[in-house]
């Protein structure tokens, strides 16, 4: 069974915040949360077509690294990506209707859950295979680098793609090259149904990134603002020229590998134990005792954003599937 990994002690809770700034983080994340759960349900009542991966608990991730980035920047994401789209900015209304096969999606409801790109937010995609974005991200990098602006590139992927030949490919390349460049591994355990420690070799998942000389920092991925500040130095490197990081984020994820896995494979008492490190919970508390906000302030965000998804999904239902003429929109070729 995965273990609740060790972290380093990166800057948490305490680095400075706005009350601002900590509660647009909270607003985030919680979007997220809130889009997941009635993104399950709806695929429960039968009303999603195909599977859908979810990443509840995963929040901290997406929002702390994409709280730093602006519009110009790009992400390449997975198949577990709906929190890396919101953080980036996408409109939950067309996400969920692509979610949902309807023809106002961001691919006009051809997609799906594993193909929602967003090019006015900088959203390469999210893709259905194993490793599929990191080179997307290194072309994108390069790009970045060309222009000379001083944008950055963030490649977010699970720990199943650490055995990936590709994702060595790609660093060693980023490296050579310095791109500006953040690879992310969100490391919840689990390779789809499969404990880590049961197929991934090696005593240090940093080597992988260290092999190649990329600054690498493992991180508490249930801490918005750990991942926030070891972000932030990554992404001031990367633009100031310094080439490429490597951010090995230890999180987990609620649900199964997909809305339907039972997680029969998971241990209970691990599992609660992961629960009780919740990053909403957390800086929900955080904000809490330093005075930043109070219950009602942080209760009213909640339901402002119960409000916010509840509209998302109306849009969605209200929109019509695609039809047979939709299959050539928009192709090249």
């Amino acid at each position: 069974m995965a273990k609740a990994l060790q972290t380093s002690t990166a800057p948490s809770v305490q680095q400075l915040l706005s009350a601002d700034e900590a509660l647009r983080l909270l607003r985030s994340m919680q979007l997220i949360r809130t889009f997941e759960e009635r993104v399950r349900n709806l695929y429960s009542a039968g009303v999603i077509p195909g599977l859908v991966h979810l990443c509840a608990g995963q929040e901290a991730v997406a929002v702390g690294v994409c709280s730093l980035l602006g519009d110009k920047d790009m992400i390449a994401s997975n198949h577990r990506g709906h929190g890396h789209c919101v953080a980036k900015g996408a409109d939950i209304g067309r996400m969920m209707a692509e979610i949902m096969g309807r023809s106002t999606g961001y691919g006009l409801g051809r997609g799906g859950s594993l193909h929602i790109f967003d090019v006015a937010h900088g959203n390469l995609g999210t893709t259905g295979i194993v490793g599929g974005g990191i080179p997307l991200a290194a072309g994108a990098a390069l790009s970045a680098k060309r222009r000379g602006r001083g944008e950055a590139t963030v490649c977010f992927f699970g720990d199943g793609a650490l055995n990936q030949g590709l994702l060595f490919e790609v660093m060693n390349m980023a490296a050579v090259w310095r791109l500006p460049v953040l690879f992310v591994c969100e490391n919840n355990g689990f390779g789809e149904f499969t404990a880590i420690e049961d197929v991934t070799a090696g005593p240090d998942l940093l080597l992988r990134g260290t092999a190649f000389g990329a600054a690498s920092e493992t991180v508490d991925g249930m801490d918005v603002l750990a991942v926030r500040g070891a972000a932030q130095r990554a992404l001031e490197r990367a633009r100031s020229g310094g080439g490429p990081s490597f951010l090995v984020c230890n999180t987990y994820r609620y649900g199964g590998h997909h809305a339907g896995d039972k997680q029969d494979y998971k241990d209970d008492a691990e599992a609660e134990a992961w629960r009780l490190k919740d990053p909403i919970e957390r800086l929900s508390r955080w904000l809490k005792e330093s005075g930043m906000a109070t219950a009602q302030t942080i209760a009213a965000l909640k339901q402002e954003i119960d409000d916010e998804v509840r509209a998302a999904v109306e849009f969605a239902k209200a929109a019509p599937f695609p039809t047979a003429d939709d299959l050539g929109a928009h192709l090249h070729a």
